[in-house]
């Protein structure tokens, strides 16, 4: 009974400490003017892509022939038409739904996948560990971009399939990331009392280990966003990627590329779509990763 009461008195302290911890985060954040400005630029771009769309009039795929590579401005064409007569700011509202839908899908499974062969690995040790991470290791010899192309090969084209190989392809930098934040962790005293109060492993890496780790998963998932809207955007624009009638920003930019000289705006706002995105979850996760993590600001 007195292990019992004492168990649920260090998790009530635990959870204060963590309530803390996260309004002080928040504070040190908002005087971050860089990561403001990121957060800025990454609710302007969910808002307009979420709610965009029911503004629209025009359809994405609606093509008209008398007004092939209008100039912005033209014609009702606020950012001009490209060589099919669609309309550029309708596709760009209604793929950047896609494109962010794609990176953080791929960032969603990814983290699950990569969280839990982490977690398992740090605390197992022992030939589990070696195992799993020879496997990350094996996966890690690819580059992000290539190893997401070789599972598109195998795949097929289709947003589902986008999501899927950026997911894994995703897998070994959270493996490792919280593989090593465990390993850091897993031997303090306090991990050692719970398991000394007789709490399940489960218990131990989900209640105790994991979010003892997150603030540093959270730093690198942000940065993984940007670099899977990347990632996507040179699948499209390679053809591997979102197919019609769906559209992204990398089948907007590869469609640019195939009239850069009578429509070159069509590849500069996709282009400055992916920009302004990336950008702002760059900015966002440098200010988080300082404010959790002060040790890391340059």
């Amino acid at each position: 009974m007195m292990a019992a009461n004492s168990l649920s008195e260090s998790k009530q302290q635990e959870l204060l400490l963590r309530e803390r911890k996260a309004n002080s985060a928040w504070k040190k954040l908002r005087r971050n003017k860089s990561a403001m400005l990121g957060l800025v630029l990454i609710v302007f771009v969910l808002l307009v892509s979420i709610f965009g769309p029911f503004l629209m009039s025009r359809d994405p795929a609606a093509m008209d022939f008398l007004q092939i590579n209008a100039k912005p401005g033209t014609n009702g064409f606020l950012l001009g038409s490209d060589s099919l007569g669609r309309d550029v700011l309708t596709r760009l509202v209604y793929g950047g739904r896609i494109s962010l839908l794609v990176a953080v899908g791929g960032m969603a499974v990814g983290a699950v996948i990569g969280i839990l062969i982490g977690l398992v690995s740090g605390y197992s040790g022992g030939g589990v560990d070696a195992v799993l991470m020879r496997i990350m290791d094996g996966m890690s010899a690819f580059p992000f971009v290539l190893l997401a192309l070789m599972l598109m090969t195998v795949l097929g084209a289709g947003m589902g399939n986008v999501i899927l190989a950026i997911g894994i392809a995703s897998v070994p930098g959270y493996a490792r990331m919280t593989r090593g934040q465990v390993l850091m962790v897993k031997n303090e005293d306090y991990i050692k009392a719970v398991k000394a109060l007789g709490a399940s492993h489960s218990r131990v890496l989900f209640s105790h280990l994991l979010p003892n780790v997150v603030s540093s998963l959270i730093v690198y998932a942000t940065l993984n966003v940007a670099g899977a809207i990347l990632t996507e955007a040179s699948l499209s624009f390679l053809g591997m990627g979102i197919t019609p009638p769906q559209v992204s920003w990398g089948s907007i930019l590869k469609d640019g590329q195939e009239c850069l000289q009578s429509a070159g705006h069509v590849a500069i706002f996709s282009g400055l779509a992916i920009l302004i995105t990336v950008l702002g979850f760059n900015l966002l996760g440098d200010g988080i990763r300082d404010v959790l993590d002060p040790k890391m600001k340059k």
